[in-house]
């Protein structure tokens, strides 16, 4: 089993303590459950068999590490893997109620641990995007596959593909100013890996073969009702960067601004919550050996 490497967090696992989990936390129903649709579309051909191990890199809150390890079954076994600890915590609630007993979660962070070549498969679903140097965290995964091991990652298309995300940027930027290049953040962002030229050129680099991108593209619900799907706007994504680096400035534009993204979002409302088109890729390779 991989031992967590304690090591001095960098600044933007940091940022991710002490910003973002109290607000993924908050909206969790829609990180998780809103992104149902995305991951039906992808998992039934992703290529995972019963008596493997798996790594689930960035984990998250362990919803996708539990559904590998229903995948591989009681002789298989996945490793969870985040360096947020507090994320891991519902995965493991999560699991003890599933009753997967052949998953565990640990805390750690990827580029930096050390591991060994005993994985099957390494999995990472919107995780990859935020390393600081996707490079060596992406090399760092292979040297823990087994020759001729699988790696399979889920990362954003670029923003304008995805309006759940995009469309709220572009209506906060019409009342507030662009973060600053100060602005303190999780790391290169969502869309970081969004062209396919350079993340074949990163892969290679890594050492990677095989490599296959296949688009995928799904709804994604994006909030209860309108006032739910705003909350989640202005707090996290490109729009809750605008939002939050603005600071009093937010403030003042606010009622304009949640006038706005209404109107933006009110078109969407459906009677099982907020929809609104994502694309992605599913990065597929081989560690050669």
């Amino acid at each position: 089993m991989t031992e967590a490497v304690v090591s001095p967090p960098s600044e933007f696992v940091q940022f991710w303590n002490e910003i973002l989990v109290p607000k993924f936390v908050k909206y969790k129903h829609v990180l998780v459950g809103g992104l149902g649709k995305h991951s039906a579309a992808i998992f039934p051909k992703l290529e995972v068999n019963a008596g493997e191990k798996v790594m689930d890199a960035g984990a998250g809150f362990g919803d996708t590490a539990i559904m590998l390890a229903k995948r591989v079954g009681p002789e298989g076994h996945v490793d969870a893997i985040d360096c947020c600890d507090a994320f891991l915590d519902y995965g493991r609630n999560d699991a003890a109620a599933a009753g997967a007993e052949n998953v565990t979660f640990i805390e750690a962070d990827i580029q930096f641990t050390p591991f060994q070549p005993e994985y099957d498969l390494v999995f990472s679903r919107f995780g990859t995007m935020f390393f600081e140097n996707p490079v060596a965290a992406m090399k760092n995964m292979r040297r823990a596959l087994k020759p001729g091991g699988r790696f399979t990652m889920i990362v954003w298309r670029d923003i304008a593909d995805n309006p759940w995300l995009g469309a709220a940027k572009a209506v906060a930027l019409k009342h507030l100013p662009q973060p600053g290049a100060d602005a303190r953040t999780c790391g290169p962002g969502p869309f970081s890996m969004a062209d396919e030229e350079l993340v074949t050129a990163q892969m290679k680099a890594a050492g990677y073969t095989d490599i296959v991108f296949e688009r995928v593209d799904a709804p994604v619900r994006m909030g209860d009702n309108i006032e739910d799907a705003i909350g989640f706007q202005l707090a996290l994504g490109p729009a809750g960067e605008v939002y939050r680096e603005a600071g009093d400035k937010a403030e003042a534009a606010h009622d304009a601004l949640v006038a706005d993204l209404t109107a933006l979002l009110s078109p969407h409302v459906t009677e099982d919550g907020v929809y609104m088109d994502s694309s992605s890729w599913v990065v597929s390779a081989r560690n050669p050996g």
